[in-house]
């Protein structure tokens, strides 16, 4: 199959330049001001030949600058999991506005990420940017001098204590040296050795886990439900609720963050399965696509932060940003929880991701394949592998660079967007049965001409 992806994949990149040739045009033009033509440079890093320039969006559909109609499974990679501009949150952000956007003062919003999220577990929550969360997070560990245990295959966000790896003799042998951790390959400008105050460990596996926490070298462990940077790895049963044990055990602090896997259900996956981590952390989908993220914590936490903060001299704590709580982005995460994200929605996300999941197995199944979907509510993920991987090493054996570009350009040019880099597929709220079919009869052509060269 390598050779036919190739060829098809070089067959799909000339139709996306026929296709989109004022995305061309303005690609030429962005690159005189940003650095790759994009605002931000991993943008440049998506497998289409040149930027796709969008023109509007709305829902579950998008159009480009050629004036091209999308059915859009990507969802700004979980930044518009709810979908494009909802209405609730743009009449509020609209109304908003028109009052002010950002008082240097108080805000009464904080209740509904409480309520949203579990108010058992959160006694209170501070707004912040995305990744800043974990950042300051992880600041308000009780004792700074110990480090943070992550696992291997990388925490998704931009945190410099999670950006390591476990490291391995190279990317095709994949064989673990003794377990040592590296600074993170991908890495731009980091001069610090990370490794001096964070550890990786493999995801499920609790031995490995215990051993690191048992040297009482750890403040806090930091996790999502589920791996989401190095392919999608879902936890096995009880693998959760075990870490959690663990942290409790060893005096060691659980931060989950649930920006990916609030797709799991209403009020994310630690409220479904009853977890209960120190600090909780959301980001991206929680503000109708603006810059948002929060963290939440218990009572407990509360306590010992505001005593840090009392005997701390008075002075910047470098924990805060000054936009982190405008009342545009409150305004908009209000709307976001209250409204856009119910339990009504959740149930028809859900509805239409099993069913989607169900007909892309049977796509896969019908070419014998050994490929597989894993899933996590409403976030789903094709893997290149029989059985789903339970850690990051076999996540990455699993992909094939060559036959994910080729799948992600073929369903692009034919109007369905998937997210790049793992062929990621996001259900919102106005996510419809002739979308997942699109999507289907699209996938089973691609299929096709992959195993019929």
């Amino acid at each position: 199959m390598t050779n036919a992806s190739k060829q098809l994949l070089l067959e799909e990149r000339e139709n996306f330049i026929a296709l989109h040739p004022t995305s061309q045009i303005l690609a030429k033009q962005a690159a005189k001001h940003f650095l790759y033509g994009v605002p931000m440079h991993w943008m440049n890093d998506w497998g289409t030949p040149t930027p796709l320039f969008v023109e509007s969006a709305a829902g579950a559909h998008f159009t480009c600058a050629d004036g091209i109609d999308y059915t859009d499974f990507c969802l700004g990679d979980t930044g518009a999991m709810f979908g494009h501009s909802p209405l609730g949150v743009a009449k509020a952000i609209a109304n908003r506005l028109y009052r002010y956007a950002s008082i240097y003062t108080g805000a009464k919003r904080g209740q509904s990420f409480k309520r949203f999220f579990w108010a058992r577990l959160l006694a209170v929550c501070q707004y912040c940017n995305r990744c800043q969360s974990v950042c300051f997070a992880l600041r308000a560990r009780s004792q700074i001098a110990k480090k943070v245990l992550v696992f291997d295959g990388c925490y998704h966000g931009t945190v410099g204590d999670a950006m390591i790896d476990m490291a391995f003799i190279d990317d095709s042998m994949l064989e673990n040296i003794n377990g040592k951790n590296i600074n993170r390959k991908s890495l731009l400008g980091q001069v610090q050795d990370l490794t001096l105050y964070s550890q990786a460990a493999p995801f499920n596996d609790l031995a490995a886990i215990e051993r690191a926490l048992k040297t009482n070298h750890f403040a806090a462990l930091l996790t999502e439900p589920a791996l989401t940077n190095s392919g999608m790895v879902l936890p096995q049963d009880g693998f959760i609720e075990s870490l959690r044990a663990l942290c409790t055990k060893y005096c060691t602090l659980l931060i989950l963050d649930e920006t990916h896997t609030i797709s799991t259900a209403h009020c994310g996956w630690a409220k479904a399965h009853n977890i209960t981590s120190d600090f909780l952390v959301v980001g991206k989908p929680i503000a109708g696509g603006l810059p948002a993220a929060a963290y939440g914590f218990s009572a407990e936490m509360s306590k010992k932060m505001k005593a840090a903060k009392h005997d701390a001299p008075p002075g910047h704590s470098g924990i805060g940003k000054t936009l982190s709580g405008n009342m545009m982005t409150l305004t908009a995460i209000y709307a976001t929880l209250t409204e856009t994200a119910s339990e009504a929605a959740y149930r028809h996300m859900l509805t239409l991701a099993r069913l989607l999941e169900h007909q892309l197995n049977e796509a896969i199944s019908a070419h014998k394949l050994l490929w597989n979907i894993s899933r996590m509510g409403a976030r789903l993920e094709l893997q290149f592998c029989k059985t789903k991987p339970i850690n990051a090493k076999q996540a990455r054996a699993a992909q094939n660079d060559i036959i994910e570009s080729a799948i992600h350009l073929f369903l692009l040019n034919r109007g369905v967007l998937l997210t790049p880099f793992h062929n990621m597929m996001l259900v919102c709220p106005a996510t419809n049965e002739a979308d997942v079919s699109k999507l289907i009869h699209t996938f089973k052509a691609c299929l096709q001409a992959l195993t019929s060269a």
